[in-house]
């Protein structure tokens, strides 16, 4: 799919017509979104929606992640899982794309299905992008809990959860209730993976922490060290699995040797931190005072 320069064309003729990007502020479901081109290369898209940056794409290489935290996804996941796996991927929270467009091209076998709330920025980021098609990539509209409990058992080997409403992720989709679809559909060796956004207190990443590793017998979590010792707003990613984690011994090298240094936690770890946070429920769920990050049986 080619490429069209900024000022050739309206937006709306541009996502009409399917030619490729053009910079712009573009009405949407959920508000308004804005397309714009990288500064620093001729190839690259900023999206922002609802004046939030979301993605970033580059058009010439797939595996260019601009953004830290995907970058750590990317390496958590090819810890675990061989470039020859028929890796089948879910992804809650769209945007641009930008994930599912990474691991198409690493795992050339996987089949991957992103869903996206937002219709009208679907319709968008396949106008502009050069997004692989079904079977490889399907670009599902709906709720991201609702399409994963619509899903079949044992149909996912990774899920990774993107979604904000925001800065913060809707309750539905971080409590436990949540975790058990989620796990129904992950297989028995799954991975699940998760983006949390927090402020310096970590009151959220801590009782997710506490949620994931409620429900998984292993967990690990990767952030950069001024973001897990509290000193600002950020990502922290967490991921549980029932089979253990972040076995690959290059894996903590590969995160300290990116722009911005991460550190892998381990399972104890995880758990400590998460200690004492209560498990997030679905509202009029479980006992709001229950502490987490316990073993599963």
């Amino acid at each position: 799919m080619g490429r069209q320069r900024p000022g050739k064309g309206t937006p709306s003729e541009a996502s009409a017509t399917g030619n490729g990007p053009v910079a712009g502020r573009y009405e949407i479901d959920t508000g308004t979104c804005e397309l714009l081109p990288d500064q620093f290369s001729s190839t690259g898209w900023l999206l922002k929606i609802n004046g939030v940056h979301s993605s970033h794409i580059d058009l010439a290489d797939p595996r260019e992640l601009d953004f830290e935290y995907m970058r750590w996804i990317a390496a958590l996941v090819e810890s675990r899982f061989p470039a020859d796996t028929k890796l089948r991927a879910l992804h809650l929270g769209g945007g641009a794309c930008s994930m599912a467009r990474y691991f198409a091209d690493a795992y050339p076998a996987a089949r991957q299905v992103v869903v996206e709330l937002d219709g009208k920025l679907a319709e968008l980021v396949r106008g502009w992008f050069d997004l692989p098609r079904a079977p490889l990539m399907r670009l599902r509209v709906g709720e991201a809990r609702e399409v994963t409990e619509s899903l079949s058992t044992d149909s996912r080997d990774l899920i990774i959860r993107d979604v904000f409403a925001g800065d913060q992720t809707p309750v539905p989709l971080t409590s436990a209730e949540f975790l058990v679809h989620a796990k129904r559909v992950l297989a028995a060796d799954g991975l699940y993976v998760v983006n949390c956004g927090d402020s310096p207190d970590l009151l959220t990443a801590r009782r997710e922490a506490a949620t994931i590793a409620s429900a998984f017998r292993h967990t690990a979590i990767v952030a950069d060290p001024a973001m897990l010792k509290g000193r600002r707003y950020g990502n922290i990613i967490i991921a549980g699995s029932d089979v253990p984690l972040a076995g690959d011994a290059s894996l903590p090298r590969t995160l300290l040797g990116g722009a911005m240094p991460a550190h892998l936690w381990d399972d104890p770890k995880v758990r400590s931190f998460g200690r004492g946070s209560a498990v997030i429920h679905d509202p009029g769920m479980g006992d709001a005072g229950s502490s987490g990050a316990q073993q599963p049986t």
